[in-house]
C-alpha cells in the first residue's frame, strides 16, 4: 500500500504532519519522536514578527549606546546591517532538527506586516530548511481599510518572500475573505506554492471577575474540520498549488475525507497536544486498515475523488447543500 504523497515538490512518506504545534516543535528530541511515530515532516513552532522587531530594536539600542561620543566609532557598524539580525535561536533549532532528522523541517514565519521579513527568509533558508510556511495573521480592524488593501497586504508579504528564497513557500490564510476563491487564484499566481486551510484565529476571553481580557487557546474539535474541507474540495483542480488542511483532524477518517477532497497533506496539531506524539502511529495504521478494506492501493488514487470538480453534484458544496440541511434536519435526533 502506497502512502506517499507529494507536498511542494517534497516527496512524504505520508500525508501526516505535525503543524506548527508549540511547545511540541521547540524540542529536539519531539521532532525524533514524532519523526520515529511516522511523522513525514514537521512544521516548526512560529517566529513571531515582533520577535524580530523586538531582538532588531534591541540591538540596535545597544549598537547605537553612546555612538556618537567618538567620531571614529561612526564607521563600526553600518546602519544598514544593524536590521538585518533575527533571533538566531531559531536559525540554530532548524539545523538541530535537520541533523538529528530524515524528515523535511519546514520552517514557519508569523506576521501581519511586509516589512521584516525577507532578510530572515533568507536566513531560515540558509540555515537549511527545506521550506517556509507563512503563518499572516491579521485581524484588519481599522474602519477605513477597504478589503482590497487587506488583500494586497498578504499578497506583498508573499512576494518580498517568495523573491528572497528559492524553497518552496506556503502560505496558511483565514477564511474571512470576501471572496476566498479568488483570494487563493492570486496568491498562487503571486508565488505560492502551497495555500494552508485555514489559520484558526484563537479569540480573546474576558475574566470577568479581574476585568481582565485573556488569552484563550481552545484545541480544534472535529467538527472544524468541515470548513478547510469544504474549501478543498472547491479549489482542488482549480489552482496550480498544493493544499494542505489544518484544523480538526483527530483520527483516520478525518485524514481520509481531507484527501479525498483534494488536500497533499493533513497537520495534525490539536490531537497530539491532547493524545500524545504516539497518536501519529495509530492514525496511520486506521489509514491503512481502511484502505484495505475499501480496496484502495494509494494515496493518490483517492486524492480529489470528492473534490467539486469530480462531484456529480458540484453544487454539493455550494448553497444548495446549505438549504438541503436546513430542510432535512430533524430535532427528534437528538432526544433519541
Amino acid at each position: 500500500m502506497d502512502l506517499t504523497t507529494t507536498y511542494m515538490g517534497l516527496k512524504l512518506r505520508s500525508p501526516l504532519v505535525v503543524g506548527a504545534a508549540a511547545p511540541l516543535t521547540e524540542d529536539i528530541d519531539n521532532i525524533k519522536r514524532m519523526e520515529d511515530a511516522g511523522a513525514a515532516a514537521v512544521v516548526l513552532h512560529s517566529l513571531f514578527e515582533e520577535q524580530l522587531r523586538q531582538e532588531q530594536l534591541e540591538l540596535h539600542h545597544h549598537l547605537e549606546y553612546k555612538t556618537y561620543s567618538y567620531a571614529e566609532s561612526l564607521t563600526f557598524y553600518p546602519e544598514q546591517e544593524v536590521f538585518h539580525v533575527g533571533p538566531e535561536e531559531y536559525l540554530k533549532h532548524i539545523c538541530k532538527a535537520k541533523e538529528a532528522t530524515n524528515i523535511p523541517i519546514i520552517a514557519s514565519l508569523n506576521g501581519s506586516t511586509p516589512g521584516g521579513w525577507t532578510d530572515y527568509a533568507k536566513q531560515i533558508e540558509q540555515a537549511g530548511a527545506d521550506a517556509l510556511e507563512l503563518n499572516i495573521y491579521y485581524v484588519p480592524t481599522d474602519m477605513d481599510l477597504p478589503g482590497s488593501q487587506v488583500e494586497q497586504t498578504y499578497l506583498s508579504i508573499l512576494r518580498a518572500v517568495k523573491s528572497a528564497v528559492k524553497i518552496p513557500v506556503a502560505i496558511k490564510i483565514s477564511p474571512f475573505f470576501s471572496n476566498t476563491a479568488n483570494m487563493a487564484k492570486q496568491l498562487v499566481e503571486a508565488g505560492a506554492d502551497a495555500l494552508v486551510l485555514f489559520n484558526r484565529f484563537y479569540q480573546p476571553d474576558i475574566d470577568i471577575e479581574n476585568l481582565e481580557v485573556q488569552a484563550n487557546v481552545l484545541l480544534s474539535t472535529p467538527q472544524a474540520m468541515r470548513l478547510p474541507m469544504r474549501w478543498i474540495a472547491i479549489l482542488y483542480g482549480r489552482i496550480q498549488a498544493d493544499l494542505a488542511a489544518t484544523s480538526g483532524i483527530h483520527k483516520a477518517h478525518d485524514v481520509l475525507k481531507m484527501l479525498m477532497a483534494g488536500a497533499s497533506i493533513t497537520m495534525l496539531v490539536s490531537v497530539l497536544l491532547r493524545h500524545g506524539i504516539g497518536e501519529i502511529a495509530s492514525i496511520e495504521e486506521g489509514m491503512r486498515h481502511w484502505m484495505e478494506e475499501h480496496e484502495y492501493e494509494s494515496v493518490k488514487q483517492m486524492q480529489g475523488s470528492m473534490s467539486q470538480i469530480n462531484c456529480p453534484d458540484e453544487s454539493a458544496f455550494e448553497r444548495a447543500q446549505y438549504m438541503k440541511a436546513v430542510q432535512t434536519y430533524n430535532p427528534e435526533r437528538l432526544l433519541i
